[in-house]
Formats: C-alpha cells, sequence, structure tokens
C-alpha cells in the first residue's frame, strides 16, 4: 500500500491478506511478521502479510486467474465484483511485503503500473490459479482503521522464489519469520488472527478451497457470523 495515498479513516477498506503455508504434510509453518509500535492498526501485532487494495489492482494483468469456485464466492454480499482486483493486491501485498513471488516467467503485456514495477523486474507475470479464499471480516467499529479483509490460503509450493529469502521485503513489517502452526498463538496476535489459524489448522490435510467460508460482518449495528458459499448457477434453459 502507497504511503502516499490519502486515507478516508471513517471508510471501511476493500483488503486482502495471505496465509502462506509451508511443509505442510510435515511440520506446517506459516509466514508472519511485527508490525510496528507506531503502526496506527494493530501496532506491535504479529499478522500476516496484507493490506488495502489500490486503485490499479482491477487491471493488472494476471497470468492465471483465480479459482472460479473462489472468485464466485468473494463476488457474495459484494456491491461489486472485486475477485480479480483481490487477487492481485494478494500477490502484490505479499511481494512488498515479504519479497515473495507468487507469479510464473514471462513478459507482461502492458507496462507495470508503479507499485508493481519491482515485480515485474524479477521477470514474473502474477498468478492467483493457487490461491484459495477461505475467510472474510470486517473490522469491528471504533477502531483507527476498519478494512473489509478476504484472506486467501496458498501452499509455500507455489511461491517461485526462495522461501527464505525476504531481501526485497518492504520495512512495514519486522521479524518475518516460519512459524510453527502449533506455536503461533504463542505469539501476541490480533484476534481475528486467532480465528483464521483456527481454520488454517483444519485445512492442513485437505488441498481443496473450503465448502464455505466464514464471514465475520462487523456492522455498525451488529456483528454477524455468516457463511458464504457463492451463488447458484442460473439456469440458461
Amino acid at each position: 500500500m502507497s504511503d502516499t495515498q490519502i486515507i478516508d479513516k471513517t471508510a471501511i477498506r476493500d483488503a486482502a491478506t495471505v496465509i502462506v503455508l509451508r511443509d505442510r504434510a510435515t511440520r506446517p509453518q506459516v509466514l508472519m511478521g511485527q508490525r510496528g509500535a507506531n503502526a496506527a492498526f494493530m501496532p506491535n501485532k504479529f499478522v500476516f502479510p496484507g493490506g488495502a487494495l489500490d486503485a490499479g489492482d482491477a487491471d493488472i494483468p494476471l497470468a492465471s486467474p483465480l479459482p472460479a469456485l473462489c472468485a464466485n464466492r468473494l463476488r457474495e454480499d459484494s456491491a461489486r465484483d472485486l475477485s480479480h482486483a483481490l487477487a492481485a493486491a494478494t500477490i502484490r501485498e505479499l511481494w512488498e511485503e515479504t519479497g515473495l513471488v507468487l507469479g510464473q516467467r514471462g513478459d507482461w503485456p502492458v507496462a507495470p503500473a508503479p507499485d508493481w514495477v519491482s515485480f515485474a523486474q524479477t521477470g514474473h507475470v502474477p498468478t492467483a490459479e493457487a490461491l484459495q479464499f477461505v475467510f472474510r471480516a470486517i473490522t469491528p467499529p471504533g477502531r483507527p482503521r476498519r478494512f473489509d479483509a478476504r484472506f486467501f490460503l496458498i501452499d509455500a509450493g507455489a511461491i517461485a522464489s526462495d522461501l527464505d529469502d525476504f531481501s526485497a521485503a518492504s520495512e512495514e513489517l519486522s521479524h518475518l519469520q516460519w512459524v510453527p502452526l502449533s506455536q503461533a498463538r504463542s505469539f501476541d496476535l490480533p484476534f481475528i488472527t486467532e480465528v483464521v489459524l483456527a481454520e488454517v489448522e483444519a485445512r492442513v490435510h485437505d488441498p481443496d478451497p473450503p465448502e464455505t467460508v466464514p464471514f465475520f460482518r462487523n456492522d455498525d449495528e451488529a456483528s454477524l457470523f455468516l457463511r458464504l458459499r457463492g451463488f447458484e448457477p442460473r439456469d440458461t434453459d
């Protein structure tokens, strides 16, 4: 997310978060980092990489799209179709905050947007086919920042770069590390991260997207726990 963007502190911003799962068949680990002490949102907390959508994310070319099942569920309870933009934002935030590349070798069909120049210089085009939409949550009222965050799970085997090389990462997250899933809850975590970790633990041995996606919908009026199932196909006969 660009530091030069003007942020409306009262608005709920669309956001994407990515959980990278490593060694899921042997000793499962997730990639986490610590937010700065002066951060306006969740200071000092250990979190997954992620951030708000940028205006240009919807126009980013993807070498392969998000799985149709996940895109369908992202459209549910949404005023507009953000599935492509959210997939692109997930890949961009992963690159910016960790230096890891989710993409395939190739040339960009168009000139990359400014926030994507460094990614393009790696010689990769972003690819979204390995992303799984697994959770959605809206930040409760009263927080200094509010986000409508979609959480994506990806197996580390889909990453094109060295899993232990964070040299290209920005300084937004410190102490980047692969945390054993069994030990992750001993870190200083936001409540919603603990909830998402429980979902990840349940999915360690299941490579398929979940049948339904949990949605914590914290409106000004009420807090609801919903399940996103996607839209039923329409009968065209």
